[in-house]
């Protein structure tokens, strides 16, 4: 790999139910066979109709929805809800978020972020006549470490993990246990051109390497089973 480029896709409009993400994306960017194109998870939300009315004066209108949303709460602190949600996911609040949406309204998870990701590549191909992959991203935490960073919670066309196990490093000893969660760090490289509050949803991430451009899924590849977890 001789490098990478990530690449901010601007213009997009403030988009609601209904709206087609990939028409939206191939009018505004340049694209090319190979290329991963990262997509938020609020404006895959907003079009799907994830959006859910709440009082706009009362800060924790939305916490009933945090209960509905959760399978299951691990911790509590205050209005802090650490929850795994019916994807898998064990994040704060159930994934559910007021920013970047409308006062008066929450926005909820994609119902199956991979398919989402599948639709929009789907689209893309349509559009644009590419083959890419895609990449659905949302904020979270990190257990022992402070700040946020972007994550994978969908992907498609693109590996979600790349499994090193029985290659060798450096020095010729074979790697055991090495699975590079290659969404993630696809999904984190692209979040330092969007930012978190530049109206930049969407970008592209260029040069990876050919074979990491496969079959993927958060859900099956990512989420670790409970009989493999060590903490819950």
């Amino acid at each position: 790999m001789k490098g990478l480029s990530v690449i901010p896709v601007e213009g997009l409009p403030d988009v609601g139910p209904g709206d087609v993400l990939a028409d939206l994306i191939a009018t505004r960017a340049f694209l090319r066979d190979g290329d991963v194109v990262v997509v938020t998870q609020k404006v895959v939300s907003k079009v799907e109709g994830r959006l859910v009315e709440v009082d706009p004066g009362d800060p924790l209108a939305h916490k009933p929805l945090v209960e509905r949303e959760s399978v299951r709460v691990l911790r509590r602190r205050g209005d802090l809800v650490i929850s795994e949600t019916s994807h898998g996911f064990v994040c704060a609040n159930a994934g559910i978020d007021l920013s970047n949406v409308e006062r008066g309204w929450a926005a909820l998870l994609p119902v199956d972020p991979d398919r989402s990701a599948h639709r929009i590549r789907d689209g893309l191909r349509a559009r644009a006549g590419v083959e890419v992959g895609v990449v659905v991203s949302d904020t979270f935490g990190r257990a022992w470490r402070r700040g946020v960073t972007d994550v994978a919670i969908g992907c498609a066309g693109v590996a979600a993990i790349v499994d090193l196990r029985g290659s060798t490093d450096a020095y010729g000893r074979e790697l055991q246990v090495t699975e590079v969660a290659l969404a993630d760090e696809i999904a984190a490289a692209a979040d330092l051109v969007m930012g978190k509050s530049s109206g930049v949803p969407v970008a592209v991430v260029r040069g990876l390497e050919p074979g990491w451009l496969r079959d993927g899924s958060i859900r099956r590849d990512v989420v670790r089973p409970p009989s493999e977890d060590l903490f819950r």
